[in-house]
């Protein structure tokens, strides 16, 4: 992994135990004919990915003194709703991926109908998570988790944007286009995660302008810096097939803007997203240093 600061490494460390812990115990694997469905949904879950969006849930929820309990519980279902993404999102239908996370696809390692069915559980998890008292004791809150959730998963966000990308390999997308699709693709469960932890905080709409302006900023310099990843990056390191959005031919942010200027952008929205967190103190220092390092990352 890139250099990060130590409490960023320390937090990252265990954010993804804390994730492996509480999936392994949600998904443990019945006596009965289910078995290879769980299995499968084991595989994509535990296990590696950056964990990203569940350490953001956790970075902003301390910001409001929430109950850690509450925020993994939140994580959980965000994570929940990623990984069931890329389940879907390797299939031969998709992107057609061999590799995830440093090991097979769950379509390689099992089926393709094994993994259609895992990604619709994990999806189906992270809403029955969500919706239960163990999460929040006010059903307010509960409700208003579920409907940003679901709005970020769906068709204004994360699944809007992967059939935008879908579209990209038909057709040439100015600027303009790439960057709303990415917001929706990429950036929708990023914002959704900062926006979970004000929920679980109680923090009025009003009160989150500054947070929003931050998990914007923030999702748009991971995926310019994914894409020069995709262009720069060693496999073996990031654990999946990269260059694939040259051979198909997609018009990308670097490929828009070139790798100086891509990379000048993400920096400027890395201090953008800094400057949104003005009004915050040393509570914020860990959104401070995620937004710096996803610079900085090799994965």
């Amino acid at each position: 992994m890139a250099d990060a600061s130590l409490p960023l490494q320390a937090a990252l460390r265990d954010v993804a135990g804390e994730m492996d812990r509480m999936f392994d115990s949600l998904l443990a694997v019945p006596g009965d004919p289910r078995q290879g469905l769980y299995r499968a949904m084991r595989h994509a879950a535990i296990g590696g990915g950056k964990r990203l969006r569940p350490l953001l849930v956790f970075a902003t929820s301390r910001l409001f003194a929430v109950d850690r309990s509450r925020a993994a519980r939140v994580a959980a279902a965000l994570e929940a709703i990623h990984v069931y993404s890329l389940v879907h999102d390797d299939l031969p239908a998709m992107d057609d991926d061999d590799m995830r996370r440093g090991k097979p696809t769950v379509h390689k390692a099992f089926d393709e109908a094994t993994a259609i069915l895992a990604g619709d559980c994990l999806h189906a998890l992270a809403f029955e998570i969500l919706a239960d008292e163990a999460t929040h004791p006010d059903p307010f809150v509960r409700i208003e988790l579920v409907g940003a959730l679901a709005h970020a998963a769906g068709p204004s966000g994360m699944a809007g944007g992967q059939m935008m990308d879908l579209e990209a390999e038909k057709a040439s997308f100015d600027l303009n286009t790439v960057t709303r699709l990415q917001a929706m693709k990429t950036g929708a469960l990023i914002s959704c995660a900062v926006e979970c932890g004000a929920i679980l905080g109680k923090v009025p709409v009003e009160g989150r302008t500054g947070l929003r302006g931050y998990a914007r900023d923030v999702g748009l310099a991971f995926q310019i810096a994914d894409d020069i990843l995709d262009a720069e990056g060693d496999e073996a390191l990031a654990g999946k097939k990269l260059r694939k959005d040259d051979a198909q031919g997609k018009e990308t942010f670097l490929t828009l803007l070139g790798l100086d200027r891509a990379r000048a952008q993400a920096r400027l929205l890395v201090e953008q997203a800094v400057e949104h967190l003005h009004s915050y103190g040393p509570e914020a220092d860990l959104l401070r240093d995620i937004a710096r390092f996803t610079l900085d990352r090799d994965r």
